[in-house]
């Protein structure tokens, strides 16, 4: 079933997009979620369908989606599936990245094998948010750095073909080099992490001794601190991850307002459901927005985390006891909500959280 056939069309482009989610992700929507067996067939449908080159330009053979396009197909995966939006966004990251740099022969390398080879690529570069002495360093040498250090999250092992690694320069400065996804003398890699929800995605740390990052690896170096600017410009965008979530939750709620005759359960639906509907309104408006106001997108943010968690506990709370199961759909959706709710957190993000916690 070909699903990109028009991306010039909207409407058609996601309509598409949600009938294969329907029929190919819906009814494993809780294998996904724990075995990582099913989360890899998952994946290979929507490489099948060119989805994991959403971001990459047409000369280079990719979809170039549109911002709009690219957003609204997070939030649609999101809804479907978590672990699929969260596995696949972390090789999407990572390919922004790589059309980003500034390392031409890098791009040459990578972006056509994406495209026609189906080379994946995760991320493994949150540590460079954190205060203190740098968790993981690089020190320069003849012909690139030498890495030492601990690498506390990437998302991907046994998915992905390698990971874009983020580290410290002596200097303060922030280099990003692409390294492979597989244990060598100099490099090791935990086992996936027994995590609460969306454990399929294979998440691991890593061990650097020394390891050896070639100078034409490099996807780029930045300034002090630039991660923290970054999180700054791109606070608003992972409300569309947090968005989907929100309306799986309200799928349940309506799945239910329809086999149960509560009119309380209908009035619950409607009242969340017009809150959603004004929220992704006023994200899909704000991202046209040259430039605006980081407050402004904070709050968005956060209002789409409270929203989302407010949907998730309404998907349980009419679930009533069913909600306990291991694979309840309403019990896998509370757990992405959970972990939508601190994904790319900053400090910002939690402080505004916790305000809204308590004064809201």
């Amino acid at each position: 079933m070909a699903i990109c056939q028009d991306i010039n069309s909207l409407d058609n482009f996601l309509a598409n997009i949600e009938s294969y989610l329907q029929e190919f992700v819906t009814p494993f929507a809780s294998e996904i979620d724990h075995s990582p067996d099913a989360l890899k067939k998952a994946l290979e449908g929507l490489i099948q369908q060119s989805l994991l080159s959403a971001r990459i330009p047409q000369t280079w053979g990719g979809l170039e989606l549109n911002s709009e396009m690219f957003y609204l197909l997070q939030q649609l995966l999101s809804q479907y599936s978590g672990a699929l939006a969260f596995l696949q966004l972390q090789h999407q990251g990572a390919v922004n990245a790589i059309v980003k740099s500034e390392n031409e022969a890098l791009k040459q390398n990578y972006l056509p094998k994406i495209v026609a080879e189906n080379l994946s690529c995760g991320l493994g570069f949150s540590q460079l948010r954190r205060q203190g002495k740098p968790m993981i360093t690089a020190t320069p040498i003849q012909g690139g750095y030498a890495i030492t250090g601990n690498v506390p999250w990437i998302t991907g092992f046994d998915f992905f073909d390698s990971f874009i690694l983020g580290a410290t320069l002596p200097d303060g400065q922030e280099i990003r080099g692409i390294v492979p996804f597989k244990s060598s003398s100099d490099v090791m890699f935990s086992k996936p992490m027994k995590l609460g929800a969306m454990e399929s995605t294979n998440t691991v740390t890593a061990r650097f001794e020394n390891y050896f990052l070639p100078e034409n690896k490099i996807v780029s170096i930045a300034q002090p601190g630039d991660i923290h600017n970054n999180d700054k410009q791109v606070v608003l965008y992972p409300s569309f991850l947090v968005l989907g979530c929100a309306k799986a939750g309200l799928d349940i709620v309506k799945n239910k307002a329809e086999t149960k005759p509560l009119d309380f359960i209908q009035e619950a639906y409607d009242h969340l459901y017009e809150e959603w509907q004004i929220c992704q309104s006023k994200i899909r408006q704000a991202i046209t927005i040259e430039n605006r106001s980081f407050d402004d997108d904070l709050q968005l943010r956060v209002w789409s985390i409270n929203l989302a968690e407010r949907c998730a506990k309404a998907a349980v709370t009419v679930s009533s006891g069913a909600a306990n199961y291991y694979n309840h759909p309403a019990q896998r959706v509370y757990k992405e909500a959970l972990v939508f709710s601190v994904f790319a957190q900053t400090t910002d993000i939690m402080k505004a959280s916790l305000e809204q916690l308590m004064y809201n």
